[in-house]
């Protein structure tokens, strides 16, 4: 790392925690500009399967016996 990035990640190791979060937000926003495009089809998904649960068009497996199928399929 130059001098400067040195100065630079100093600089933001002593911004206070929302500070810092702003930062971590901004940069990924700059390196995965499209991500809250999926974000947002994520988010519609989600709905969607809770709309399916809750009209009892699916029944949710629990978590416990999903593992222990993919333990006894895949091994483990």
């Amino acid at each position: 790392m130059t001098a400067s990035t040195l100065e630079l990640v100093s600089m933001v190791e002593s911004l206070p925690i929302d500070v810092k979060a702003l930062v971590v937000e901004k940069l990924l926003d700059s390196m995965y500009p499209n991500q809250k495009e999926i974000d947002e089809l994520w988010k519609i998904e989600a709905q969607r399967r809770v709309e399916e649960v809750r009209s009892g068009a699916v029944t949710p497996i629990p978590g416990d016996q999903v593992f222990k199928e993919v333990r006894k399929r895949f091994g483990g």
